[in-house]
């Protein structure tokens, strides 16, 4: 459960993705690496999400290199941002 809000990710996966895959991995943005791998950012709402997106890479055969988040930063109110 989080309760800040959405973690941002970084999802690295092997291959060139095309666009048209956005709207099966929830809009993350895709950035295709001159290395020949995707990366794939933005934000996660939960672990549920989380996993219905590596459901979806799985779905498309993309083999993960790696998976990342970023760590919320604490604003001075006391709450976090992603």
């Amino acid at each position: 459960m989080n309760l800040a809000g959405p973690t941002t990710y970084t999802v690295r996966v092997d291959g060139h993705l095309d666009d048209h895959w956005t709207s099966l991995l929830d809009g993350l943005r895709i950035t295709r690496e001159a290395d020949g791998t995707t990366t794939l950012t933005g934000p996660i709402a939960d672990q549920a999400h989380l996993h219905g997106v590596l459901a979806g890479l799985r779905d498309i055969g993309a083999t993960l290199i790696e998976l990342r988040s970023a760590a919320p930063t604490v604003a001075q109110d006391g709450g976090s941002t992603p």
